[in-house]
This record gives C-alpha cells, sequence and structure tokens, in this order.
C-alpha cells in the first residue's frame, strides 16, 4: 500500500503544481494569520482552483470561530479541515457535522505519555496528526522544523487512522516511515527554502524518497 502524502502550506499555485505533478495526494492551505504561510480565502481560492481532480485540499485552522471557517469555505472548496489548536472533542465533532467535512486533529507529542491527549479524539476525528510539542516562544503550533521521537509511535500507534509530521525532510522521510510504520506523511518546512517558499526540487525529492519505501 502507497503512502499518503500531504504537502501543507501551499501559497502559490506554481507550488501546487509542482506537488501535484510529482505525485502528492493532498495539498494544505493554511488559514492562521501568524503564518508566514498565511492565505486569505481570496488568495486560497486562486491557488487552490488549479489542483488537479484526486489532489484533496485540506485547510489548516488553529482555534477558529464558525464565522472564520465559513468565510474560507465560502471561497474554497475544501475536502477536509485539519484543527491545529486547542479545539475540543466536541468541536472537532460539531464541525464535521456543521460543515460535512472530515476533520484532522493535530495531537503533540515529545514523550510516550503525550499519546493520551490523542484518545478522546479517536473514532471522533477522521484522522489523528501527530506533531511535535511546539517550542516555547513560537508564534504557530506546527511547520516548525521540529521532529520528535518516532519511537514512540512504533511502540504505541493507537488503532485508528493518523499522520506523521514534523521535521520530516527529504532525507529523514524514509527512515521515519521505516521506524513509524505511517501510511500517512505530512510535510511543509521540510520542502521550503524559507517559511512560505517551497523549493520544487524539495518536494520532488521528498515525495520520490517516500515513494521508494
Amino acid at each position: 500500500m502507497s503512502v499518503e502524502i500531504k504537502i501543507c502550506g501551499i501559497t502559490d499555485a506554481a507550488s501546487l503544481a509542482v506537488a501535484a505533478e510529482a505525485g502528492a495526494d493532498l495539498i494544505g492551505l493554511v488559514f492562521f494569520p501568524p503564518s508566514p504561510r498565511a492565505l486569505t480565502p481570496e488568495a486560497a481560492a486562486q491557488v487552490a482552483r488549479n489542483a488537479p481532480p484526486g489532489v484533496k485540499k485540506v485547510g489548516l485552522f488553529v482555534d477558529a470561530d464558525d464565522a472564520a471557517i465559513d468565510a474560507v469555505l465560502a471561497k474554497v472548496r475544501l475536502d477536509l479541515l485539519q484543527l491545529h489548536g486547542s479545539e475540543s472533542p466536541a468541536r472537532v465533532a460539531a464541525l464535521r457535522r456543521r460543515t460535512g467535512r472530515a476533520v484532522i486533529k493535530a495531537v503533540k507529542l515529545g514523550e510516550a505519555a503525550d499519546l493520551a491527549a490523542a484518545a478522546p479524539y479517536i473514532g471522533v476525528a477522521d484522522r489523528i496528526l501527530f506533531d511535535a510539542v511546539t517550542p516555547k516562544g513560537a508564534t504557530r503550533p506546527g511547520g516548525n522544523a521540529l521532529a520528535f521521537d518516532w519511537s514512540i509511535l512504533a511502540a504505541h500507534a493507537p488503532d485508528c487512522a493518523w499522520m506523521l509530521s514534523g521535521g520530516l525532510t527529504p532525507e529523514n522521510v524514509a527512515e521515519a516511515i521505516s521506524i513509524t510504520h505511517a501510511r500517512s506523511i505530512d510535510v511543509s518546512s521540510g520542502v521550503e527554502d524559507r517559511p512560505g517558499v517551497k523549493n520544487p526540487a524539495k518536494i520532488r525529492a521528498f515525495i520520490a524518497a517516500a515513494r521508494a519505501t
């Protein structure tokens, strides 16, 4: 079974085209203003309309209220919502019902004990995304180029659909998949020249390395 690949933090049509052509399954659009990868609904609509059939569009939100999410959905045809804040299981369930979209819920891992935070979302969110713990002083909850100890998932991965994120690069993604047995992976900073600026060669190399596993 092929590994599913998501390229997150897409900010322009050219990067989306490279990701799609290289074989990405999902692309992520960020709707969190502090992020250097953030897009307005109008800008995201211009980028997303270039997504070919079969490439799913994921909208990343951080503790966004209904009005903010509705403003995006009115402009952009998202397939999934990714929640990267402190959203409760009840909030996840409510958004799934109200928007009709599948929901990915991010959970931060620093040590094995942190896996307990995922339990309330199993069976509520469609997928759990495991990311590294946000460093102190960071202005955004993800896209910080930090990895966590992959052996945590190797030994204790939950019995649900989950994605691996955090510090993945073309150089380490094969090892990460080998250790964790992840079936779905998510990268942003690892294929950039700087925050918000994707590198086409890195996107292609990342996808090729992941597919080679």
